[in-house]
């Protein structure tokens, strides 16, 4: 197998505007490209906006009118898929000649999902929604099903996504291995020390190469009026980062990124992939079904439909 070299780029959004946003990843991903890469990953919610600290008014049993506000303001900012932002990418993609991973909220009827975009020289190719939003994340996002988890073939390697604490669900983990990705792409803004041992895990456990792009966010990006954060100081980090890339046997082949935004790359050579499986291939040689059996029902699950 050939080699190739991917990226990661560590940004933030700019929450509730959206084109400025698309603006940004425009820039970032030709000059990633310009840099080498053929596969480029951008952060969890980086379209559509990732908004930390609020709480959009809730309290147990209660919500308040500017939360509702604040939630619609949130809920226009989100994308439509495919829709002119997918259309904006896949077209940069194909003038780059590139494939990319693209973390996104997408507004599908009256629900938001956290979900992972796929475009690449042939299109919008696919999408990823989280299958479990994280604690609060519940309160603003639906969870996704099993009929969004796609193992993309780039040419350059299997593509798939876990989106943040997706990556800590073992059964999720299993079902994908199963699918044979290469290049397991992580969308994330957990920025704490415990996620780059995770990272390393997941690269070891499946074989495979991990690009983790993070979030970097200041309290600048956001807007003025934003609360619980109104007033703190411009230069307050909110999200610090952490992004990397990983070998299939663990080895730390760039990052981790801190302190600011920026764009990492690495030379992934794939035939590191089959190296690496010699002596293990979870769902393969190193499984056991005779004794663990995984089910994984990717039906979609419509709330209104004909039975299935």
């Amino acid at each position: 197998m050939a080699g190739v070299t991917a990226a990661v780029a560590q940004i933030g959004g700019y929450l509730f505007d959206t084109p400025r946003t698309l603006a940004k990843a425009h820039d970032v991903i030709a000059e990633a490209a310009q840099r080498g890469a053929r596969v480029v990953v951008l952060p969890e919610a980086y379209l559509g906006g990732y908004p930390k600290g609020l709480t959009f008014g809730v309290t147990v049993g209660a919500r308040t009118t500017p939360g509702r506000e604040e939630f619609r303001r949130y809920f226009e900012s989100a994308v439509t898929v495919p829709g002119p932002e997918t259309d904006a990418l896949a077209a940069l993609a194909q003038d780059l000649g590139i494939h990319l991973v693209v973390g996104a909220i997408e507004r599908c009827g009256g629900t938001l999902y956290c979900v992972a975009l796929f475009l690449g020289p042939g299109g919008f190719l696919g999408k990823h929604r989280k299958l479990m939003p994280t604690a609060g994340e519940r309160l603003i996002w639906g969870m996704g099903d099993g009929s969004t988890m796609p193992v993309i073939d780039t040419g350059n390697g299997r593509v798939a996504a876990a989106i943040c604490w997706e990556n800590y669900m073992p059964l999720f983990r299993t079902a994908m291995y199963a699918k044979g990705v290469d290049l397991w792409c992580a969308p994330s803004v957990d920025d704490r020390e415990s996620w780059q041992v995770t990272m390393r895990h997941i690269a070891v456990e499946g074989r495979c190469f991990v690009l983790c792009a993070n979030q970097y966010l200041v309290r600048a990006d956001l807007p003025s009026d934003v609360h619980p954060v109104q007033g703190e100081d411009p230069d307050t980090v909110l999200i610090d980062g952490g992004s990397v890339i990983v070998s299939p046997l663990g080895e730390v082949l760039a990052g981790p990124l801190r302190g600011g935004e920026g764009i990492l790359t690495a030379e992934l050579d794939l035939d590191d992939l089959a190296r690496a499986r010699f002596d293990l291939d979870t769902t393969g040689h190193y499984a056991r079904p005779d004794v663990f059996t995984l089910v994984v029902d990717d039906r979609p699950k419509p709330g209104v439909g004909p039975p299935p």
